[in-house]
């Protein structure tokens, strides 16, 4: 991979990663409009690695609700008193939520990474679960912030999240659509899905990073161009969520909506025509 191909997909990692559009869906495509063998081991890790600078971004923009959720589940941890106050739960609740994609992504790990590698699974997906994020944006009550989150709502969004692993969802799609279905306002779902997908993210880039080492080091991809993506993700990541909260306190999801059923169709198209390779 030269360093021009890494500064692209280090761009559309950065962007995409948390806009209900699927980032692995939209790194699928791009790499391989660029020419790249997509279901090839090293192009699979390198996908998954460069994740880590995105979410980075997103643990420096939310240091501080980390550290305050963070510190107040392990005072939760020892003191009886620390464990009535709501960031103790908070803690819980994303603890919990995290567990179901951990288990499944581990389990379907192979089919994961070859079998729904597919553009024909990138374009279903994409526009298949527009319908989904928009029933949800226009049903949603809206009236549920983020003090009123339990573990059992983290549980569910956390659950639904695992559809993400099929490329094209999108994670943040998945978590948005699941939490406006149970009645969180907009931005209590963006931010929800941010704080979902940290734990999930970091897990599967450095699972990606320590399993995957040789297939990247020895592939025509290198650490090289893997860790300038990593870092480019990282920049253009912290200035996307930046932008979505602003955007989504103001709108709706139906630019998201539409911009996925457009992508979705345009990939078909290629497809069916030949002009791109399924895989």
């Amino acid at each position: 991979m030269n360093w021009i191909d890494a500064i692209i997909l280090g761009i559309v990692e950065g962007i995409t990663e948390f806009l209900p559009i699927s980032s692995t869906g939209h790194l699928t495509i791009v790499e391989k409009l660029l020419g790249y063998q997509i279901d090839d081991p090293g192009i699979t890790a390198f996908t998954a690695i460069i994740q880590i600078g995105a979410i980075a971004a997103a643990v420096l923009y939310f240091r501080a609700d980390i550290w305050r959720v963070g510190t107040a589940w392990l005072a939760g941890l020892f003191d009886a008193e620390a464990r009535t106050k709501a960031d103790y739960k908070y803690g819980w609740a994303i603890i919990i939520g995290s567990v179901p994609i951990a288990i499944v992504g581990l389990l379907f790990q192979d089919v994961i990474e070859t079998t729904l590698r597919s553009l024909w699974w990138v374009a279903g997906a994409l526009i298949l679960w527009s319908g989904v994020l928009w029933y949800a944006d226009r049903k949603s009550t809206g009236k549920r912030g983020e003090d009123e989150v339990t573990w059992r709502d983290t549980l569910m969004i956390g659950s639904v999240q695992c559809l993400a692993l099929i490329p094209g969802v999108s994670r943040s799609g998945a978590t948005m659509a699941a939490g406006l279905f149970a009645g969180f306002d907009r931005v209590t779902v963006t931010r929800l899905s941010f704080f979902l997908g940290i734990p999930a993210l970091v897990a599967a880039g450095v699972l990606q990073a320590v399993t995957k080492y040789d297939d990247v080091g020895t592939s025509a991809i290198g650490w090289g161009p893997t860790l300038l993506a990593t870092a480019v993700s990282f920049v253009v990541g912290y200035l996307s969520i930046a932008w979505l909260l602003k955007f989504i306190s103001r709108n709706d999801f139906t630019l998201f909506v539409w911009y996925r059923i457009v992508i979705g169709c345009i990939i078909i198209s290629l497809v069916s025509s030949g002009v791109v390779s399924a895989t």
